[in-house]
């Protein structure tokens, strides 16, 4: 399919799906165009601007790119240029090594990246995840990196998944991978009670059969959603995610558990542990198709400050109860604006580096629309006769074709 399913739970359906019309696709990419270029002012004096397209969607052609730029990444490879091409030269430990190759073929094997035992995907996610056990060797590898580390892959090359990846479980899920899972029981905690306030009833449930949060929203949030929904919902939760932070997260486990278990006549049909078990292991497919899912998750009043005042709550409670947390996670960035306010950086960090650059004439009617669009956009950039295609790929030998192709889709 356009996602690159070739079958499996996660392929896409035009039930689950919002077809996007192609005018308003390209209207957008060259607002994402113009705000990947200016990324510093737009996250620094526009952010709700930023995350208001966040929500609508990010365009196809430019998520990988936009994904880099929200979590920080683009900004930690630039800061430690050749450190994945250290990592990867290295020899993984081999306790590590050993985890990973078995985990390889698990990971979306109806994907067409992924399909092939040996292929390039595995490889690429092989070497992510093999760096990442160097790179934080105190942490090592958890078996929920992989999935994350692969829906990364599917958008950008080997070298920015990895940054990707290093700053989902550093900045936005901090300790959920580490051992004992600690953050994740934490976290499952300030879902039970953040549940009690947005859907009483289901949270009742829950606890009057004794179901603690451990046993069904662990893959939820460890893999961010990326097991669980249709894919473009998925894609939709991670353009939020990046964002906006962990609260993403929060809002949509919130919406699946209050539409499944939020009224006494959807209990009837799970009177037992068992039968609720399997009732959230099953979600009902309408629940999750993309339009209702990013309306609910937009509606639900559930804000950063609520999470960490929960958090503080909840961490109080845990301290009386296990004592000191054994992990001693970094703080919880919460989104693209909080890591960027906190993470030092440069222009340089955030110029782009194209691998295929095209010359072109402008037609004297493009040139006159091109003048009246920029007359009109709120930040001015300098004339520049040589647009800039941005490629992250190692494309050797360039063909005229495949230039044509890449110019035709960016402009």
């Amino acid at each position: 399919d356009k996602y690159g399913f070739i079958g499996g739970a996660q392929k896409y359906s035009t039930e689950s799906a919002q077809e996007v019309p192609l005018e308003v696709l390209r209207h957008r990419e060259a607002k994402w165009l113009d705000m990947l270029n200016h990324w510093d002012k737009w996250i620094s004096k526009r952010f709700k601007k930023v995350r208001l397209r966040c929500q609508k969607g990010i365009p196809p052609s430019l998520r990988g790119r936009a994904w880099l730029y929200l979590s920080g990444g683009k900004v930690k490879r630039e800061q430690n240029s050749g450190k994945f091409k250290e990592l990867d030269s290295m020899d993984g430990d081999p306790k590590w090594v050993d985890v990973i190759e078995r985990d390889l073929h698990r990971q979306f094997p109806f994907h067409e990246m992924f399909v092939s035992r040996g292929g390039h995907g595995q490889q690429d996610l092989f070497r992510v995840l093999k760096a990442y056990t160097l790179y934080r060797p105190d942490e090592g590898y958890c078996q929920a990196q992989a999935p994350i580390a692969a829906v990364l892959l599917m958008h950008m090359p080997a070298e920015d998944a990895f940054w990707g990846l290093v700053q989902i479980c550093e900045k936005y899920l901090p300790g959920y991978y580490s051992t004992g899972l600690e953050a994740i029981q934490l976290d499952g905690e300030i879902l039970n009670a953040l549940l009690k306030r947005v859907s009483p009833p289901a949270y009742r449930h829950l606890e009057k059969h004794k179901m603690e949060p451990i046993l069904y929203m662990t893959e939820w949030f460890m893999c961010a959603f990326s097991r669980t929904l249709p894919w473009s919902s998925v894609l939709r939760v991670w353009d939020m995610f990046l964002c906006d932070g962990v609260k993403i997260i929060f809002r949509v486990g919130l919406v699946l558990l209050k539409s499944m278990l939020g009224s006494r006549e959807k209990l009837k049909a799970c009177p037992g542990q068992y039968e609720t078990m399997e009732l959230l292991r099953a979600l009902e497919p309408h629940y999750m198709q993309e339009g209702f899912l990013v309306h609910q998750v937009l509606e639900l009043p559930i804000s950063s400050r609520d999470v960490e005042r929960e958090h503080r709550v909840q961490l109080k409670r845990w301290r009386k109860i296990h004592g000191e947390l054994s992990y001693k996670s970094p703080p919880r960035m919460h989104g693209a604006h909080a890591i960027m306010s906190a993470e030092p950086h440069t222009r340089q960090d955030l110029r782009q580096k194209p691998t295929i650059i095209v010359q072109y004439p402008l037609p004297s009617d493009t040139q006159s629309e091109f003048a009246r669009i920029k007359k009109r956009s709120t930040i001015r950039k300098a004339p520049n006769p040589t647009v800039d295609i941005p490629n992250p790929y190692d494309i050797s030998p360039v063909t005229s074709c495949t230039i044509f192709q890449t110019f035709f889709l960016f402009v």
